[in-house]
């Protein structure tokens, strides 16, 4: 199995109570991937995860818990960095394919650094952009076996 980049969205689902399906899926999904070693998150994942748990769920994380899941999350996961290279390439592909910024660096993140798949909500399911596989977790045709299959 490849690495695969895990975007915000599938993180928090895993603290928000709003719908258990959902958290039960992206939990089991993060599990396998991290037990597995081939979880990635970047910087800017980390920081929304953060920002979101700590202040935006219906019953928020404390600071210290918020802090608690994000260094664990960081050492459980590959963390990828953004550079200028990528912002630029986020701001081209923003230009060129009519993304939300914020979905265009978690594209060149995985781009850049050769992630063949990036886990959204934010992407329409079994979409490939440059190399780039998007799959949405909570998708009735995603299967996490087809990771291994496709690595």
């Amino acid at each position: 199995m490849s690495d695969t980049l895990v975007d915000t969205n599938v993180l928090v689902y895993i603290y928000d109570p709003r719908d258990l399906t959902k958290q039960a899926r992206a939990e089991a999904v993060v599990d396998r991937l991290i037990e597995k070693e081939q979880a990635a998150v970047s910087v800017q994942c980390l920081t929304e995860f953060f920002r979101t748990v700590r202040w935006r769920l219906p019953d928020p994380l404390g600071p210290e818990d918020a802090l608690l899941r994000v260094t664990r999350l960081a050492g459980a996961c590959r963390v990828l960095d953004l550079t200028a290279s990528i912002v630029l390439q986020a701001c081209q592909a923003s230009n060129s394919y009519q993304m939300y910024i914020w979905d265009a660096l978690i594209w060149a993140v995985a781009r850049v650094n050769s992630i063949p798949f990036v886990l959204t909500e934010d992407a329409e399911h079994d979409t490939i952009l440059d190399g780039v596989h998007f799959l949405n977790p909570f998708h009735q045709a995603f299967d996490i076996a087809a990771l291994e299959i496709q690595a």
